[in-house]
Order: structure tokens, then sequence, then C-alpha cells
């Protein structure tokens, strides 16, 4: 077995005999601050896989329930196994993609573009994935070019499902889903099995369900007490403030000394509540900026239209540097946020705190997409909606005119993969590389007049 490598962060790995009977270490191909992610090759059929190692018990346990639960889902990257034991970090085994959609963006920017059945081939795929995680209840929460990656082949997958939620109980499907897995389940649920599989290498292997359901479980109600202590993406937290990301939290010159209150009526910790500090702030929607804490899938959409721009014009459609920043950005584009354009947002929890003075002349979608054809900017807008009610769902998009028209979307084996993901090397900020989550020393740096208010149970900021 090679040694770890001097400059790995955690190497805990190396020395774990149930995972190292079964398959080699290569090398480490991502870091962040909650995972490592290796190259590895498995000792019985050689087979090339990724073995993420996650130090964060509430991002294993999420992203194991929301890749068992779509299992065998188009456009979603595979799980092939998993380690979890006591006192030991989880390492999930995914089949290895080389590259991302990152990469993508970034060798178009060298290339002078990408064509758009390009473009439309690889919206195609990310549909279909978002498409599979929606109708099986599951909300990725972080969907960003660096978490779509793309086999040799140009297939591309979903992944990195350490903030996803299920929208309803944690069965493994949906019972009026598609992939229901009623074929691969035997009627003697004491001997039941679900088949974990790499269908490009045709490799399978069975675990038992039932041990399955009952090993989270038992993991969720002993760590459960850790993850609200330790975690920064804890479920039921109002808010991180409209101000400040997870990343923000410790520079904020405005954080309050007053406790964040939820909804009315709304306990701490209750199902359905979830957090709003999810998600690359980029591609953050607004009601999570201002501190939703009851959103659904709609949180998703209004990121693949941050995605789908940034495809078209290869720059970030809100390139925000703090959260306010990231707001202003996109009142800016979009105009003023408020009942008029977005029913029901001034009972956000940091509606009241938070004020822009009027934009009288916002500059709309169509000047971030110069040179780009109006179905392209009217699919966008189905996208990029205050209202969340109002964003198109991935299905009824598969079929919208924009990919019917000519030029068509490109077959698969005409697309260009990149060699590797972006930004993959020891400075990387993410898992599997892609952006980092930029912020300023202050977050008013970008405006003139700031103008902080205590209201008695928190404050308000008024930026002219």
């Amino acid at each position: 077995m090679a040694a770890p490598p001097l400059s790995s962060r955690s190497w805990t790995i190396y020395g774990r005999s149930d995972i190292t009977d079964h398959y080699e270490i290569l090398d480490r191909i991502g870091s962040g601050a909650y995972s490592d992610v290796y190259r590895g090759r498995r000792h019985s059929d050689g087979l090339i896989v990724a073995l993420k190692e996650i130090h964060d018990y509430q991002s294993a346990f999420r992203e194991i329930e929301a890749l068992q639960i779509l299992i065998h889902a188009p456009n979603v990257v595979d799980l092939i196994d998993y380690f979890w034991q006591e006192d030991d970090d989880a390492v999930l085994v995914l089949e290895y993609l080389r590259a991302d959609l990152a990469a993508v963006i970034r060798d178009g920017k060298k290339a002078g573009g990408l064509l758009v059945g390009e473009v439309k081939q690889w919206m195609v795929q990310i549909l279909a994935g978002v498409d599979a995680c929606h109708r099986n209840l599951v909300v990725h929460r972080d969907l960003k070019p660096s978490n779509l990656l793309i086999s040799a082949d140009g297939v591309l997958k979903l992944a990195d499902f350490g903030q996803a939620r299920i929208l309803q109980g944690t069965k493994f499907m949906n019972e009026a889903d598609n992939f229901a897995l009623s074929e691969h389940v035997s009627e003697d649920k004491e001997a039941s099995v679900v088949e974990l599989s790499n269908p490009s290498q045709g490799g399978a292997m069975s675990i038992n369900e039932l041990e399955y359901l009952d090993e989270v479980q038992d993991v969720k109600a002993k760590y459960s007490d850790e993850m609200d202590k330790e975690t920064n993406t804890q479920d039921g937290d109002a808010s991180c403030l409209a101000t400040c990301s997870t990343d923000d939290i410790e520079d904020d010159p405005y954080k309050s000394p007053y406790p964040y209150e939820l909804p009315e009526g709304v306990e701490e910790g209750e199902s359905g509540t979830m957090t709003s500090c999810v998600g690359t702030r980029w591609f953050r929607a607004p009601e999570l900026l201002y501190g939703s804490t009851n959103y659904g899938h709609e949180a998703d959409l209004w990121s693949l239209g941050c995605i789908f721009a940034e495809l078209l014009s290869l720059e970030p459609l809100f390139p925000g540097t703090s959260d306010i920043d990231q707001i202003g950005r996109i009142i800016g584009v979009m105009g003023d946020f408020n009942e008029e354009t977005s029913p029901g947002c001034s009972k956000l929890p940091d509606y009241g705190k938070i004020f822009f003075n009027k934009v009288e002349s916002p500059i709309g979608l169509e000047s971030c997409l110069q040179g780009r054809s109006a179905s392209e900017v009217v699919l966008l807008k189905k996208l990029i909606h205050y209202d969340p009610a109002r964003r198109a769902p991935a299905a009824e998009l598969l079929g919208d005119a924009y990919f019917k028209e000519e030029p068509a979307p490109l077959p698969l084996n005409e697309l260009k993969v990149p060699e590797s993901r972006d930004g993959q090397d020891e400075k990387s900020s993410g898992e599997w590389g892609g952006y980092r989550d930029i912020r300023s020393d202050s977050d008013s740096d970008d405006f003139g007049g700031v103008n902080v208010t205590d209201t008695g149970k928190g404050f308000c900021i008024r930026f002219s």
C-alpha cells in the first residue's frame, strides 16, 4: 500500500483496513472543509472509483440517504458502496468522473465560447438529473458547475449531495416514482436487498435494506446532538442572516447580539424547517438570502437558471462578494424584491432587516445575455424569477421549444470533455474543485451610505 502523501490534510483513510482490503488508494483529487476525495482502484476488477471521506456526520448521512433514494436515476452519480462504522468517518465509494461543468466553462472561455448545441446537451442532462431528484422529493441545495461531474464519454451527473434534503420521510423511494426499487427488493422483507451497481461495469453488490435503515437511524439518533453543535448547516435554524453566509459570520461587522427568531408559530427543529445557509452564494435563491426556512425544489431551479446563464455568457450571473452584495446584484438586474414581485416575501425572517433604495431602472436579464437569442432569454426567465411558485419545473423545461429548435443538442460523442476538473488541486476550496465562495472584508464596501438601526429584536440595515 502506498504511503499517504505528506501534504494530505487527512489521511486516516490509508489506515483503514475495511477500505484498503477492497480498494487501492491512488491519490487525492479534492479537499474541502468536511471531506477529502481520493481516486481509487477496486481490487476485484480494477474499476477506478472515487472514495469520498466525509468528516461531518450530518453531511454523510444526507449524502448516503439521497443517493440510496436515487439509485439508477438518470444523470445522478452512482453510489457503488459505502463504509461507516463507529468512531470512523463515512467513506462513500462513487463512480469516478474525471471532469466537471466548471472545467467546460473554463475551456469554453479559452475557445471563445460554447456552441449552442453544446449548451443544449449539457442543459438537457442537468435537467434530467434535477427532474429525477425532484420527482423523488430530493432537494439538492448546492447546484453549481463544480458539482456537475462529467464522464470521459460526455455523460453529466449531479454529485455532492451533502446538503441535500428529503422533503417527505426517510423512505428509499416515493411509491409513485418511476425508479421504484420494488424490482430489486424481494418479497421477504427480512432478506430484502438493494443493489448498488455501476451500469457501465456491470458489477453489483448487495446490502440489506432493513440493516441500512436501522444503521442510518442509529447514526442519526446517536449523533443528533453533535450535529446541532458542530455543523454549520443545522436544520431548524431560522437564518444565518442575509448579511452573512456561513463563510461570512466571523467577518461580518454588523452581526447582531440578538438571537435570530424563527417565523411566528414555528419551533426550532420542527419538521419541515430548513436552514437558509446552504448552497454557494452565487447560485443561492433570493428567498434563502433573506433567511427562508420553508422552501422546496424551487431553490434548485434558481440555481439551475444561474448555471444556464453561465453556460451562455461564460461568466457568473450574480457574482456577489458577500450576501449583501449578492442581494444588491440581483436587485440591480431584476428590480425591487417586494410583495408585488414575490408574494409573501415580507414574511421572510430577514426581510425587515435589510433595505435597499428603490431601483428605478433595473438592467434586466437581457443585458446579461447580450448577443444571445430571444428563446435563450425566455428560458432563463422561466427559472430566474423572484416568485418561487413561478419558476418552471425541470420536467416542464425538458419539453421546452428551445431544445427542439435548431440547432439541436449535440450528440454525446461530439461534446468536448475536459481532461480534468476545474481547480483540481490542493488549494481548491471545494470538495471536488470549483468556485471559491468569495467574500469581502466588509459587506458594506460596495455601497455608499449605511444606516444600522436597533429594532429591539434585532437590527435593520439600509443601503443607499
